[in-house]
C-alpha cells in the first residue's frame, strides 16, 4: 500500500533561523562572536538559529549587521519556499517592536519584504486600553489605514477624523499623525505603509 507523505514547508522561525546559521557558518563565525556583535546572549542567538524562537525586528536587524547583510537576506528562504507568493495565516503575522509598542499598541507584520528594496509594510495593530498618551508618526512614502474594530480619533496634520468600522483613511507619511483619542476599544486597524520607489 502507498502511503503519501505532505512535507511541510518551514515555518517562518525555522527559515529565518536556518538562513542566520548558514550565513554565520559562511564566515567561520560562532555563536558566541555573532551574539557579541548583536549585543544578545548566545542562548538567544541558538534558539531563534534552530527555530524555537523568534526575535523582534531590532534583534533582527541587529544580527543581520554583525553578519555584513540586509534584513531581507534572513527571509530569502521563506521567501523562496513561498514561490511567488506569500501566505501568513490568522494570527500567524510576526509581532514586532515599533515606537508605540510600550503605550498599548500591538504590532503584527503581515508580510515580508522580497528583495533587498523595501516596498511596502502591511501592520495589523490592535490597540486595548487607553492609559497613556501615544506617539506621533512620521515616515516616507504613504500610508492607508482602514478601520476593523473600536471607534477612533485619528489626527493627520491639522485635522482629526473619527474612524469607525469599515473606514478607511489615506495620507502622505510625513505629515505627523497618530491616534488622538479612543473612543471605543479594543481598537483594532490595518495599515498598510506603501514606501517611494527610488529614481535609480
Amino acid at each position: 500500500m502507498n502511503t503519501s507523505v505532505e512535507i511541510q514547508p518551514p515555518s517562518l522561525e525555522e527559515s529565518v533561523g536556518s538562513a542566520i546559521r548558514q550565513l554565520r557558518l559562511r564566515d567561520g563565525l560562532t555563536i558566541a562572536q555573532v551574539s557579541e556583535l548583536a549585543g544578545i546572549s548566545r542562548g538567544m542567538l541558538s534558539k531563534i538559529e534552530t527555530g524555537s524562537t523568534m526575535a523582534g525586528m531590532d534583534t533582527l536587524a541587529r544580527i543581520a549587521r554583525s553578519l555584513g547583510v540586509s534584513m531581507s537576506m534572513l527571509f530569502s528562504q521563506y521567501d523562496a519556499s513561498a514561490a511567488s507568493a506569500q501566505h501568513v495565516k490568522n494570527g500567524a503575522g510576526m509581532e514586532v517592536v515599533r515606537r508605540g509598542t510600550k503605550s498599548g499598541h500591538t504590532y503584527h507584520l503581515l508580510a515580508y519584504d522580497q528583495g533587498p528594496i523595501k516596498l511596502f509594510e502591511p501592520f495589523l495593530i490592535t490597540i486595548e486600553d487607553d492609559t497613556e498618551r501615544y506617539p506621533s508618526f512620521q515616515h516616507p512614502g504613504i500610508e492607508f489605514i482602514y478601520m476593523l474594530k473600536g471607534v477612533i480619533e485619528y489626527r493627520c496634520g491639522q485635522q482629526t477624523y473619527v474612524l469607525e468600522p469599515g473606514d478607511s483613511l489615506s495620507f502622505q507619511g510625513d505629515i505627523p499623525h497618530g491616534p488622538e483619542n479612543l473612543v471605543q476599544w479594543p481598537i483594532q486597524f490595518l495599515s498598510v505603509i506603501i514606501y517611494p520607489r527610488s529614481n535609480d
